[in-house]
Formats: structure tokens, sequence, C-alpha cells
């Protein structure tokens, strides 16, 4: 085990996760709104890429790791590693955006129970939809990660067209499922929201993942690898 790639995801998943969070919490309330949130996973993925991608290959989510040992093109035995690093990070981020959020001066600002995702509630969607979103961008995200990093595709474009794509898959996710497509942001603010996300959390493991080995796959055939 690579201990260098391993700190690479671990500050990657911190830095995407708490840009995310840092924007629902601050951001958004403050006149942000949805493009500003959705902007502010893409363009830290961006950042993160450039800074640390070429140590460990810049995944910063448990569920592309995974997209990407089905595509044939990451180690399954490196893989619970890196989902460690990143699962370390993103609860590290929730930590200091908890710490952050408590030093406010009025109650007027978003606890982190607004980054988590749920479903089924008062003006939320359903399970069924919430699972078809998550799968759905997450595995169009692993088919952009593929071939974007693939040996034909553009030197140095990668981090710029996964990184928008994130904030793509944000802003159609957002208002359905709070956009999760990574179990370790939903796992990191489940933790700190209450136990009826902490009950729900299992659908943002599963359908994210279901969608990156089906866009793992779909670019494998694809890519021709």
């Amino acid at each position: 085990m690579n201990l260098r790639s391993i700190s690479a995801e671990l500050i990657g998943s911190f830095s995407c996760v708490a840009a995310l969070f840092a924007a629902i919490l601050f951001a958004e309330p403050a006149g942000g709104g949805l493009v500003a949130t959705a902007l502010a996973p893409g363009l830290a993925f961006i950042a993160m890429s450039y800074a640390v991608g070429h140590v460990s290959g810049g995944h910063f989510n448990p569920a592309v790791t995974l997209g990407l040992v089905a595509g044939g093109r990451f180690a399954p035995a490196q893989a619970l590693g890196y989902i460690a690093a990143q699962l370390v990070g993103a609860i590290a981020a929730a930590s200091l955006i908890y710490v952050i959020r408590a030093g406010a001066s009025s109650g007027d600002w978003p606890t982190l129970s607004a980054a988590a995702s749920t479903f089924g509630g008062k003006s939320q969607f359903s399970l069924m939809s919430v699972m078809l979103i998550e799968w759905l961008t997450t595995a169009l995200l692993v088919i952009v990660f593929m071939g974007a990093t693939s040996s034909t595709a553009p030197s140095g474009v990668a981090p710029l067209a996964i990184g928008f794509s994130i904030t793509m898959f944000h802003i159609m996710a957002l208002a359905v499922s709070n956009a999760a497509l990574n179990p370790a942001r939903a796992t990191a603010a489940a933790i700190f929201t209450d136990a009826h996300a902490l009950a729900q959390l299992w659908v943002f493991w599963v359908a994210p993942i279901l969608g990156a080995v089906t866009g793992g796959l779909i670019a494998r055939w694809l890519n021709e690898e």
C-alpha cells in the first residue's frame, strides 16, 4: 500500500467535501444559490486533481474507486485502502465545517443536516427517484472519468472534464437526493445529522456504487479495455 497515494486520496476527499459542505451551509444561504453550490465540489475536484491527482489517480470517492475496479483501471487489492482514506478525509471535513458552524453569531445558518441525503419525507423525492438519480449520475461520472483519463484523451483535460461534469451532476441531483454521488460524503453528513439519516445511508452507498460499476463496465467496453 502506497502511503503517498492514500494521503493524496485523503486530502482530495477532504477538500471536495469541505468545499461542498461550506457552500451548502454558508454560500447558499448568503445568496449563492444552487449553481454556486454545484460549482464548489467541481472546482475543488479540479484543484485537487491538479494538486495530487498525479499521485493517486484522483478518485476522491469510493464509488469512483469501485467503478474503476469494474472498468479494469484499478487494482482491487488497493481499493479498501483508498476507500478508508476517502472516508477519513470526508469525516474530517465535516468535523471542521461543524466546528466553523458552531462559531456563528446567530441561528440563521443551517446545520450539517442541510448537507445530508435522505428521501421519502415531506417535500422529498421517493426512494426510487433517489436511487435512480444517484445511479445515473455516478454511472455517467465514471464514464466521463474513464474516457477523460484514457490514453487517447488530450493531455491535461481530464481534471476539467471531470470537475465540470461533477458540477453538472450536482445541478441534476441536488433537488432530488441532495446530490450524494459519493458514499464518503453521504456518510460524513449523516454522522452529523440524526438517526434517520444514518438509517437511510445505505441507499447512498448502494445506488452510487451500482451506478459506478455500471459506468465502469460501459466505459471499459467503449474504450475496449
